[in-house]
């Protein structure tokens, strides 16, 4: 078994004030600086040897402070490990989504279809499937990666089912993989 960490990162400004981020690229806040140091505390005992991360700022700044506390290189960054792209939404609250977006809000909201220029599920939790494959199938012990909610709450309804909540800032899961297939808990 392979075991695995997923984490969303730490908190930005954008997530403080409930902004969809997609693939615009926000740092961590002093926050999300300070949940990713308690992630740090979190996993000082869980054997983690490698970090992976997606190249945008706010999951590569959470890796590295991460990797800076357990004394490890700074993460392997993968753009396919990125957030889903939410096109029009892009950059808006939900409310914000409903006043200048109000019919493909609605169609969003009841049945998660992509809006115009964001991308779909199944493209989504494809790519972040291969992903965690390609790091699953490398040797080692534990590995941590760190992803972003949209696409984690995606792969792991893939997984679990539909009643996964949001995932929060700087939370993990323990994922193991067996060669064939994953098993998931919640950490």
């Amino acid at each position: 078994m392979r075991p695995l960490l997923l984490a969303r990162h730490g908190q930005t400004a954008w997530n403080a004030l409930g902004k969809l981020q997609g693939h615009t690229d926000i740092p961590l806040d002093e926050v999300g600086r300070g949940q990713a140091r308690a992630l740090a505390d979190a996993l000082a005992d869980a054997g983690v040897t490698a970090i992976w991360a997606s190249d945008l700022a706010r999951a590569r700044q959470t890796g590295e402070i991460v990797a800076a506390a357990l004394g490890l290189p700074a993460p392997t960054l993968d753009p396919d490990l990125r957030e889903r792209r939410y096109g029009v939404f892009e950059g808006l609250t939900g409310d914000e989504c409903a006043a200048r977006h109000p019919e493909a809000w609605q169609t969003y909201l009841a049945r998660r279809e992509a809006p115009a220029g964001a991308e779909s599920r199944a493209d989504a939790t494809a790519r972040i499937s291969r992903a965690l494959d390609r790091i699953a199938a490398t040797d080692g012990g534990t590995a941590l990666v760190v992803t972003h909610g949209g696409v984690l709450r995606l792969w792991l309804i893939e997984m679990l089912g539909p009643d996964v909540p949001p995932v929060g800032n700087a939370a993990a899961y323990l994922v193991e993989h067996d060669g064939t297939g994953y098993r998931v808990r919640i950490r």
